[in-house]
């Protein structure tokens, strides 16, 4: 039966961690990042590859607690899983971010925008990173002797830029859709785009986002006395799970048929049915290869 040992003399853990349960979430998530590389090759959809990233260091992140049942004491496997799954929503967020300014160019409604288009994705992507930075550094300070109380307040500090970052997002959006809504563009009432269910897509991802932010936040300003942190639920429920949905979500409407040709902005033509475009190529090219034989 594992039980808790220190490292140095100090408890990395506050409880056992299950093998079960992440492995549980390893699988999954693994499942999640090979459907989203398969659509990415299909599609050519470049830009959501930090999006693969991130579900890779979900998969690390869950294989380092399943590895830690058995090694509470080695600093190794807490490290691996502390620091993946702190991180890994930030990659996901620049999904998000850069999806938000495809949409905009689908239907030609960058004059309805709050932030000018060609500073939109700049702006969000440049705050998601300097978070990203600040977290990643912050985890780095938590394993080191003497430097936990810095790590601590950077991890505070890049979690509380990511939720105001999510924050002016969905102001962003939403003015967007409203504006968009009152003045249609001529491609969005085309109906080329699916930019509807793009948006609404993107606020259920940035909304679990955030209440994963927000929890983290909660757990890293209450420390190791707070309740979180002793409560393994509370990371499968807030965290995890939330996650998960980010990813199936984000598959469900993948954004495809917002990709951006070279040259400029899309036209509604560039958009429609872009799945479908992909499976006629297929089959063409299946029928010339018959005809050739």
């Amino acid at each position: 039966m594992p039980t808790l040992e220190s490292h140095n003399g100090y408890y990395l853990w506050h409880y056992v961690p299950s093998s079960v349960a992440a492995i549980i979430f390893e699988v999954l998530f693994v499942l999640a990042t090979l459907f989203h590389a398969y659509k990415i090759a299909r599609t050519r959809t470049w830009f959501c590859i930090v999006f693969v990233i991130g579900g890779i260091l979900e998969i690390v992140g869950y294989a380092g607690r399943a590895i830690a049942r058995d090694r509470t004491g080695d600093i190794g496997p807490y490290v691996m899983q502390s620091l993946t799954i702190l991180i890994a929503p930030a990659l996901f967020a620049a999904s998000v971010y850069m999806t938000l300014g495809r949409i905009i160019r689908s239907v030609h409604g960058e004059p309805l925008s709050v932030i000018r288009i060609n500073w939109l994705t700049r702006i969000f992507v440049a705050g998601d990173c300097f978070s990203f930075l600040v977290q990643a550094s912050g985890g780095g300070l938590m394993v080191k002797d003497g430097s936990q109380k810095m790590g601590q307040t950077l991890i505070v500090a890049g979690l509380v830029i990511q939720i105001l970052l999510f924050a002016l997002f969905w102001v962003t959006a939403v003015v967007f859709h409203a504006r968009l809504a009152k003045n249609p563009t001529q491609a969005s009432l085309a109906g080329a785009s699916p930019w509807r269910s793009g948006l609404w897509m993107l606020y259920f991802v940035s909304a679990c986002i955030m209440v994963r932010s927000v929890f983290r936040l909660i757990e890293y300003v209450l420390g190791g006395d707070g309740y979180p942190l002793r409560h393994e639920w509370t990371l499968y429920v807030f965290d995890a799970t939330l996650m998960f949905f980010v990813m199936v979500a984000f598959g469900f409407r993948f954004p495809a048929a917002f990709q951006i040709r070279k040259g400029g902005s899309q036209s509604a033509s560039d958009v429609e049915n872009y799945d479908l475009a992909v499976e006629s190529k297929e089959r063409q090219r299946g029928s010339m290869r018959k005809t050739m034989r």
